[in-house]
C-alpha cells in the first residue's frame, strides 16, 4: 500500500521570481476557469477535458505543456469531489498550480527546487527545517504544488510517496470517544483533558475582540498594526491546536501498536450542523465552531496508514446512552453515566463508557467485511430494542 506524504516548504524567492510565480497562478487559474467553463459540467475525465481544450489553453494563456495538461486535471479533479457533494465548480482563484516531474524536481546539494514558470525555469531557494530536511534527505520526489498562502508567502508542497505496512489484522479493537470538554477517550481510560484548548481559545477571543475594535476605531498606523497582530494570532492559535491533535493522535496509534489493536472511531459527519441548530450561548456556539475533531480523525488515519494500524469509522448513535457492561439504556449527567438496569448499576465516567461501546462496535465492523449492519438500522428507543441489537451483534465476533 503507497501513502503520500505532504511536506510544505516555504520558498524564497527573488523580486524576480516573485513576478513570475504571480504570472503562472494567474494563468493557471484562468486555464482552469477557461476549461470549466468550455466544457459542459457533467464530464469529470481529465483526459476529455484535456482533448477538448489542450491546444486553446496553449494557445490563450501561454502555459508549457505539463502545465496545460495539470490545469485540465484540476478540472476533473475538482469536479469529481464537488460531484461528490452534489455541488459544481464555480471558479478557481490564482493560489496555487499542480507540478508533475517533467516541470518539477528536487536539489538536495544546495536545497532548492528547479520549476518551469511562464518564462522558462527557475531554481528557488527553500527555507525548511529539520522535520522536512529529513524526510527529504536521498529522496527525488516527482510531483508538488506551488502555493501562496493567506500571509502573502509562497510555498512548494512536496509530495513524498512511501511503501505502508500492511495493515494489523487483530480482533482487539481501542475505541476514542472525541469531546470538546475531554477531546478524546480511549476504552483503555486514556483521556486528553480539553481544558488547557478551550482556554486558549477563550483567551484568543478575548484578544481578537479588543483587536478587532481597535481596527475600526484607531488611528490609521493603529488599525494597521492591529490588523498585523490579528493575522499572526490566527496562525498562532490553529498550529497550537495542531500540535495538540499530533500528539494525542501519535499516542493512540502507538497504544494501538503495543497492543497489536486496531482503533474504532465515532463517525461525526455534519455533527456541528446538528448540534448549531440546537439553543446556545455564543460562547458555545464559537467554541463549536472551532472544534477540530475531524482534523484529530485525519491525523489518526495517516498514521494509522503509516504505521499498519487501520482506523474504523462506527457510528456514534446510543453510544453514550448505553451501558457497556449490560447493554441497557443508562442515564447520562454531565460526565456521569449510571445504569438504570438494577442487575448491573454500573456508574462512572460517561465518556470512557462510550469509547468501550465504540470499541465493542469497532469489533464488529473489523470481523465484518462490509461493516456491521445491524449496528447501522434505526434502533427502537426503548431499552429491550437496543438491546436486542448489541446482542446480535455480539453474537457475531
Amino acid at each position: 500500500m503507497e501513502q503520500v506524504l505532504t511536506l510544505v516548504c516555504k520558498l524564497n524567492p527573488s523580486q524576480k521570481q516573485v513576478e513570475e510565480i504571480e504570472l503562472v497562478l494567474k494563468a493557471f487559474a484562468d486555464a482552469c476557469n477557461y476549461a470549466n467553463q468550455k466544457v459542459k459540467p457533467q464530464i469529470t475525465s481529465k483526459t476529455t477535458i484535456q482533448n477538448m481544450v489542450y491546444n486553446e489553453i496553449r494557445a490563450l494563456f501561454g502555459l508549457s505543456a505539463n502545465l496545460a495538461v495539470r490545469a485540465c486535471a484540476r478540472v476533473g479533479a475538482n469536479r469529481k469531489t464537488a460531484k461528490l457533494k452534489d455541488k459544481q465548480v464555480l471558479t478557481f482563484k490564482p493560489t496555487s498550480a499542480d507540478y508533475d516531474a517533467r516541470i518539477f524536481s528536487f536539489r538536495e546539494k544546495d536545497w532548492t527546487v528547479s520549476l518551469t514558470l511562464m518564462n522558462g525555469r527557475e531554481h528557488i531557494k527553500i527555507d525548511i527545517g529539520n522535520y522536512q530536511r529529513g524526510k527529504l534527505k536521498g529522496r527525488k520526489p516527482t510531483s508538488a504544488q506551488l502555493c501562496k498562502h493567506r500571509d502573502g508567502n509562497y510555498y512548494i508542497q512536496i509530495q513524498i510517496k512511501n511503501e505502508a505496512p500492511e495493515p494489523i489484522k487483530s480482533s482487539n479493537v481501542i475505541g476514542v470517544d472525541f469531546g470538546r470538554r475531554d477531546i478524546a477517550v480511549t476504552s483503555n481510560g486514556d483521556k486528553w483533558d480539553g481544558k488547557q484548548i478551550n482556554d486558549v481559545r477563550d483567551k484568543f477571543s478575548r484578544v481578537r475582540s479588543s483587536l478587532q475594535h481597535i481596527a475600526t476605531k484607531g488611528t490609521r498606523s493603529t488599525r494597521r498594526r492591529a490588523r498585523q497582530i490579528l493575522q499572526r494570532l490566527s496562525g498562532k492559535e490553529r498550529r497550537f491546536q495542531q500540535w495538540l491533535n499530533h500528539n494525542i493522535s501519535k499516542s493512540i496509534i502507538q497504544d494501538a501498536l503495543k497492543n497489536n489493536a486496531e482503533v474504532a472511531i465515532e463517525d461525526l459527519t455534519g455533527i456541528r450542523e446538528r448540534t448549531l441548530q440546537l439553543p446556545r450561548s455564543k460562547t458555545e456556539r464559537r467554541r463549536s465552531n472551532s472544534w477540530s475533531f475531524y482534523q484529530l480523525r485525519s491525523f489518526l488515519e495517516y498514521k494509522g496508514v503509516q504505521f499498519g494500524v487501520e482506523v474504523v469509522a462506527v457510528p456514534p448513535a446510543w453510544t453514550s446512552q448505553t451501558c457497556h457492561q449490560c447493554l441497557h439504556i443508562g442515564l447520562r449527567s454531565d460526565k456521569r453515566f449510571k445504569c438504570t438496569n438494577e442487575a448491573c448499576s454500573w456508574n462512572g465516567d460517561a465518556d470512557l463508557n462510550g469509547a468501550k461501546n465504540i470499541a465493542a462496535i469497532g469489533v464488529n465492523f473489523v470481523n465484518s467485511p462490509r461493516g456491521s449492519n445491524c449496528l447501522c438500522c434505526e434502533l427502537s428507543t426503548d431499552s429491550s430494542g437496543l438491546l436486542k441489537a448489541y446482542t446480535d451483534a455480539s453474537r457475531t465476533v
